[in-house]
């Protein structure tokens, strides 16, 4: 059975405090997990949460700031200790590509796991992840160049028992069909269309530090899950503009006009210890999922419409 989970490894923004560890995520999803943001700290962060190196097959991070790359060095190291056997696509900035450089040979260590980069020089699609789902990269606004990421599985067809039970379809000429996508019948053609409905993709976006712009929403279009920064407060919006980021009222505002399903706000300043508030401003604008993400969480991606 596939599972799809948003895995919390650190909550807070630009320190960490006493119940925040710096940025940190894992997106199970189904064979795949894609950590992004692995701040100072992610690899105990992964002992706590239960993650291992060998879950991890793409790293993606949004930007250059210390909080969200600083773990990089010691996740890669890790990813090389534990002898990962699968190829890590690591999606970054290209014009951070010298920082990935220095995190990537922080220290002497010994290589025997294979590392892809893949420098991110425009928004579009992202190489090495056709297949299950798709991956793509959008500008975001912040003080250095920042992305913003979006999986999308492509859209297929679910079957439906009824009407397989009608036709007499069972064991394995259900296969048969859902692989050629027709099969014969007492003489009859039966083509999967016939026998099943359309089943939207999936979809999971993650949205870190930013300004309102228009990547945000784009982003966050239609998504199951959404992932976004939600540094301050909205009597501190003056703040989140200054230094490039959202406040809850804000984020809640895109999840709600683009049709997200769950909200899940994260990277909160120091400033406030208790994020009641938070919660408070995003229900007013979004009245879907919401969660307050907690370090060491894990928040289901929700179930298929």
């Amino acid at each position: 059975m596939s599972q799809r989970e948003l895995v919390v490894l650190g909550t807070a923004s630009q320190v960490p405090t006493r119940h925040r560890n710096h940025n940190g995520y894992l997106l199970r999803w189904d064979g795949e997990g894609l950590l992004f943001d692995p701040g100072e700290g992610t690899q105990r962060q992964m002992l706590h949460a239960g993650v291992s190196a060998t879950q991890i097959t793409r790293i993606g991070i949004t930007h250059f700031h210390g909080d969200h790359c600083l773990g990089l060095a010691g996740v890669i190291q890790r990813i090389n200790l534990d002898r990962v056997p699968h190829p890590v696509d690591v999606y970054f900035p290209a014009s951070g590509e010298v920082f990935f450089q220095r995190l990537r040979h922080a220290t002497a260590f010994h290589e025997t796991a294979v590392l892809r980069p893949h420098p991110i020089e425009e928004p579009g699609p992202l190489p090495g992840a056709a297949g299950r789902f798709t991956l793509e990269a959008l500008r975001l606004s912040h003080p250095v160049e920042s992305f913003g990421y979006r999986l999308t599985e492509p859209d297929g067809r679910r079957l439906v028992p009824e009407r397989l039970a009608a036709l007499g379809i069972a064991g394995p000429a259900v296969g048969r069909l859902q692989h050629q996508g027709v099969i014969e019948v007492d003489g009859r053609s039966i083509t999967l269309e016939e026998v099943s409905e359309p089943r939207p993709g999936q979809r999971f976006a993650f949205v870190m530090d930013t300004r309102l712009c228009e990547g945000v929403g784009r982003l966050a279009e239609g998504a199951d899950m959404l992932v976004i920064e939600a540094t301050f407060v909205d009597a501190d919006a003056h703040l989140a503009q200054e230094h490039g980021h959202l406040t809850a009222g804000q984020a809640a505002r895109v999840a709600a006009e683009a049709g997200v399903r769950t909200l899940v706000l994260t990277h909160f300043s120091q400033r406030y210890p208790d994020l009641g508030q938070h919660l408070a401003e995003a229900r007013k604008h979004f009245d879907g999922e919401v969660v307050v993400a907690e370090d060491l969480v894990r928040v289901p991606v929700p179930p298929r419409r």
